[in-house]
């Protein structure tokens, strides 16, 4: 079930989706900031970690806004890119995990 076209193009074209770069070790993190807070998610494996994702799927959903949004972003090339040190790989992912 794909979610409002409305909602989704406004994430894009706010500029909420950002793919986190670290450097030189290229790894990538990719988030949607929503609704007051900022969602991890993996647009190949398709996960989120909103509550609409984790509902949706209670309800057989595939999506969520935010795999939509970033779908669309990657596709238009419409998503911010954040350039980090590897060393401030572990401190990134710690915020991440203490927001869930």
């Amino acid at each position: 079930m794909k979610q409002d076209p409305d909602r989704v193009e406004t994430l894009v074209s706010e500029g909420r989706v950002k793919q986190h770069v670290f450097e030189p070790s290229g790894r990538k993190i990719w988030t949607v900031v929503g609704k007051g807070k900022e969602y991890w998610i993996d647009p190949q494996g398709k996960y989120c970690s909103c509550p609409g994702f984790y509902f949706g799927k209670l309800n057989s959903k595939k999506s969520c806004y935010c795999l939509d949004s970033a779908q669309l972003a990657i596709k238009e090339k419409k998503f911010e890119r954040i350039v980090f040190s590897d060393e401030e790989f572990s401190d990134f992912v710690s915020g991440l995990v203490s927001d869930l």
